[in-house]
């Protein structure tokens, strides 16, 4: 008899979590505007908001973390890193920053210019925020079929090669560089074949343009080429990932995904001239070039975190354990983006409240109902998130709106996943009765889902 799957690790400390009645749920969520980037997290019993800087980190990164290296200048910290990244990535410049929305505002401070364009594959929205705040544009070039949620296909976060050369044909000059996220968060952590890698880095280099991966969950999207695409089921993830990364000119990186660490991120790439643009913003923004954003006791913890999280059974438990929600919600008809991402469930919020309209978001509105029914926080990743269009000021409607349940590594069993499960199902057999939405009373001009004000209609 064949043996049963098991997790790639054992538990040595745990963390206790409290259940708290409806009743106080109600006032937590009304009195956080129905935003729950404004809940306290002891208000939250499964916290699914975010698999970013959430994941519980090993043995081995708690050891390395003693050995951190706090020199202001010269760590040895930093050069441990910079090796970790050159040994998977090829990358021989590299800048640490605090995070990865800080390695973009470091590198586009130097890449981006007003009426600027940047195609590439569902811009996530703290890239997507750093193009439009320079008066840029950024512009989806992701495939048509990603829209599709109940369609079936291997790698559906890939580019549509024809939008891209017609976007390099239409815009020429105005285009710096051409972005490729891996996997693609906004299409539902959907993976990028690496066929589809090579056809863009043909089509940049047919058009003279550099091309920059957004690699916040890069080790993910090399499980999926091992095990979806012919040809790579033999090589380790360290070897697809070197042959991802050639196929680019940089990388920006959260490291508080792929990396399992709670702060980090960093700027690589082989480009001279991109890192000596950057460093000066890195100096200003971040701080000093040998530790930008970073403890060094934290670049110790990502070295270790990237050697890891690059072995295949890590990514195989914390994918399967993605699988198997996506199996429960099955068995519940429960519709999300097929087919399952790595990081997270995409619940197509219209196609469970179909009575609430456009205008009044659905997925946002079932994320306040995931939290009524269990205290399960969620994400909106969807209409909210889209911001409105810089020229018209409408609300964009263009894309899907999905609640994005991202599990954070290593931290949450399988039991959890049946609660998760089960309190949708619970949402889902009383969504005839869920008609209205919410209305904004309050948004920013930009990245408006984390700090946006709300209304409950009745």
């Amino acid at each position: 008899m064949e043996l049963p799957f098991a997790e790639s690790w054992k538990i040595k400390m745990v963390e206790a979590i409290r259940k708290s009645t409806r009743e106080e749920r109600e006032r937590w969520i009304k009195e956080a505007y129905y935003n729950v980037f404004q809940l306290r997290s002891d208000q939250v019993y499964i916290d699914l908001i975010t698999d970013s800087g959430t994941g519980a980190m090993s043995d081995r990164q708690w050891a390395a973390m003693m050995l951190g290296d706090e020199s202001y200048a010269g760590a040895s910290s930093f050069f441990n890193l910079k090796e970790m990244i050159r040994q998977i990535t090829g990358f021989s410049y590299i800048i640490p920053t605090h995070q990865g929305r800080a390695a973009e505002n470091v590198l586009f401070s130097y890449l981006v210019h007003e009426g600027d364009v940047i195609p590439g594959n569902s811009h996530f929205d703290t890239t997507k925020g750093h193009i439009e705040a320079r008066k840029a544009i950024a512009l989806d070039c992701t495939i048509d079929e990603a829209k599709d949620t109940q369609l079936e296909l291997p790698f559906k976060g890939n580019v549509d090669i024809n939008k891209l050369e017609d976007a390099l044909i239409r815009f020429a000059a105005r285009i710096p560089f051409i972005i490729v996220t891996i996997t693609n968060n906004t299409a539902g952590g959907q993976p990028v074949s690496m066929q589809n890698m090579q056809e863009v880095r043909r089509l940049a280099d047919k058009y003279n343009k550099p091309v920059l991966f957004d690699s916040a969950r890069f080790a993910e999207n090399a499980y999926f080429i091992k095990t979806r695409e012919e040809g790579y089921k033999d090589k380790t993830i360290k070897e697809i990932s070197r042959e991802m990364f050639a196929l680019a000119d940089g990388m920006t990186m959260s490291a508080k995904k792929d990396g399992i660490v709670n702060m980090g991120g960093f700027i690589a790439t082989r480009r001279e001239e991109w890192y000596e643009g950057a460093k000066g913003y890195c100096v200003q923004y971040e701080g000093y070039l040998t530790y930008g954003g970073m403890n060094g006791r934290d670049m110790n913890a990502l070295a270790v975190g990237l050697d890891e999280n690059t072995e295949f059974g890590n990514l195989e438990t914390r994918i399967r354990q993605v699988v198997y929600l996506a199996e429960r919600l099955d068995e519940f008809g429960i519709p999300y983006q097929r087919p399952a991402g790595g990081h997270a469930i995409f619940v197509d919020a219209p196609k469970v409240l179909t009575h609430v309209p456009k205008e009044e978001f659905p997925a946002q509105t079932l994320t306040i109902e995931l939290f009524l029914e269990a205290g399960i926080r969620g994400c909106e990743i969807g209409y909210i998130l889209a911001d409105r269009d810089p020229v018209t000021h409408e609300n964009r409607f263009g894309g899907i709106d999905l609640l994005r349940l991202a599990i954070p590594r290593r931290v949450y069993t399988n039991n959890h996943m049946d609660v998760i499960a089960i309190a949708l199902k619970n949402v889902y057999d009383r969504r005839e009765s869920i008609t209205r939405g919410v209305k904004i009373l309050w948004e920013a001009p930009i990245m408006r889902h984390f700090t946006v004000k709300l209304e409950r209609l009745a």
